[in-house]
């Protein structure tokens, strides 16, 4: 970003004026070693301040455009784009909490949770020790932008049974006790929906594999745990998602954003940040509550889409048209469909089986936004007539199960006419 877009406001000017003064005032005392420490300290404060001022100045100068994430809805339910798991400068993030509702709304967002740590401030000599501090200071900005915000905190404890978050809550300042337990039934008893976060983070699981723990299963049992991160960040658990499907938990992906969105991510198909695609009849708070509850989610990660086939398939049925779908095709002719995809999810498509009377791609791409032709040629060993014909493939960036992609089938319509006998 050039110099000159960086613009300060009087009030940023006036704190850093006065870092500047407090930086002249120490350099002016007689103990050498005690002006080297406080100088340090002043110029760390001062430093912070520019970090804040230029990460404002950032979405600031990118604007406020926005760009939608092309993902369709489902019959009878909107598909929202939700992150509930991020960071401000009232916990250990590193922005102040209206950046993160204007990259929520740039990014294309409709409904998010700041979910500031309850346990651990490192900022807290220089911000407010209100844990409701944050969601105060963001919700008349998302309410100017039409962002659902809902109160959310991240309960950060040892493993087991590890970082959950709680989101809905009604006074974050609650959960602050000394006992995990007892924070979870604060929480629960506010109405809180919670999930589990990174289980295989290597800071509490150095080898990186997620473990399933007594106190898990009591968490369930106790209505205390409802869903867990599938997906954080950049990292994808397979063990989190079979958990999901096994015992009946909410999938979920957030961010867990620290620092400005733009230096973990970048705008595209393959490098947004994760997202929750919750179905919900509308995008309010109440309504996306009722929808995690009801497990109706799917998790948008990368190129990947994860969930259950039943939310999944209207997901690609309403992403993909096939032009040109009705053929005639004579003896071992060649014709060509064109399959367009008007989400920003990419389709890899891996043919499951032959296809009676033609020849197919075994393996088809379907970029995001664009559309492709696709070679079909006869086989000269189906019988003249009018027939439809399914194409049997599995969308394999599109996870049911960790291991298995989505099967669906391509239909065609197609007139096969006997090919001509060449005369002698």
């Amino acid at each position: 970003m050039p110099i000159a877009d960086l613009t300060v406001s009087s009030s940023q000017a006036g704190v850093c004026t006065q870092g500047c003064l407090q930086l002249q005032a120490v350099c002016t005392e007689k103990n050498e070693e005690d002006v080297m420490k406080r100088t340090m300290a002043v110029a760390w404060r001062v430093a912070a301040v520019f970090v804040l001022v230029a990460a404002a100045g950032l979405a600031s100068a990118q604007g406020l455009a926005r760009t939608e994430i092309r993902v369709p809805d489902i019959p009878g339910y909107r598909t929202l784009k939700c992150d509930f798991h991020m960071h401000t400068v009232f916990s250990d993030g590193r922005v102040w909490p209206t950046v993160r509702v204007d990259e929520l709304w740039r990014d294309g967002f409709d409904a998010f949770a700041i979910t500031d740590h309850v346990e651990s401030r490192p900022w807290k000599k220089d911000v407010s020790l209100d844990l409701n501090r944050a969601f105060e200071v963001a919700a008349p900005r998302a309410a100017r932008y039409g962002l659902t915000i809902v109160r959310g905190a991240e309960i950060t404890r040892k493993m087991p049974p590890g970082h959950l978050n709680a989101i809905f809550l009604k006074d974050e300042n609650m959960l602050n006790v000394k006992e995990w337990r007892d924070a979870l039934r604060i929480a629960r008893k506010q109405g809180a929906f919670i999930f589990w976060n990174h289980p295989g983070w290597t800071g509490q699981q150095p080898d990186g594999v997620s473990r399933w723990y007594e106190e898990h299963d009591k968490l369930i049992k106790n209505d205390q745990m409802h869903g867990i991160e599938v997906v954080n960040g950049k990292s994808y658990y397979p063990l989190a998602h079979q958990w999901c499907l096994e015992k009946k938990l909410t999938l979920m992906a957030t961010s867990d954003v620290h620092s400005p969105i733009d230096f973990d991510y970048s705008p595209g198909p393959a490098t947004h940040r994760p997202a929750t695609l919750v179905f919900a009849k509308n995008a309010s708070a109440r309504a996306i509550r009722e929808a995690l509850f009801a497990r109706r989610t799917a998790v948008h990660s990368g190129e990947k889409l994860i969930g259950e086939a039943v939310y999944l398939k209207p997901l690609f049925e309403h992403s993909i048209r096939i032009l040109d779908r009705t053929l005639t095709i004579c003896g071992k002719g060649r014709r060509y469909i064109r399959i367009a995809n008007a989400s920003d999810v990419p389709f890899h498509l891996k043919r499951q089986a032959k296809v009676p009377g033609l020849s197919v791609p075994g393996r088809i791409t379907v970029p995001a936004g664009k559309s492709v032709l696709i070679s079909v040629r006869g086989t000269s060993k189906q019988p003249a007539g009018r027939c439809k014909v399914h194409l049997p493939y599995e969308v394999t960036n599109l996870l049911v199960k960790p291991d298995q992609g989505l099967r669906v089938e391509l239909e065609l319509d197609v007139h096969f006419l006997a090919e001509e006998k060449k005369s002698k």
